[in-house]
């Protein structure tokens, strides 16, 4: 599985948020997505890599700045955060 961060300029409220997520969860296959408007971050688990060009169109799209991606190996945590 893989973490993809991407820092999103723009989002001013949880409607904002939303919209994002929206946007992703329709174009890609994830396993889940998250944003948050205070740490201008948009974060996404999924089973493999997602194009980072096509994620950035995806986002600018609806209207947001679009500046790092960033991914990395994810690993599901267990209970109370044991591996």
């Amino acid at each position: 599985m893989v973490k993809t961060k991407v820092a999103v300029e723009g989002m001013m409220c949880g409607m904002c948020e939303a919209h994002v997520n929206d946007a992703v969860r329709n174009t890609f296959k994830v396993k889940s997505v998250s944003s948050d408007r205070n740490k201008k971050c948009t974060e996404i688990v999924s089973e493999d890599a997602l194009d980072e060009a096509a994620l950035r169109e995806t986002i600018e799209k609806t209207g947001y700045t679009v500046g790092d991606i960033t991914a990395e190996p994810y690993k599901k945590k267990g209970l109370f955060g044991k591996k």
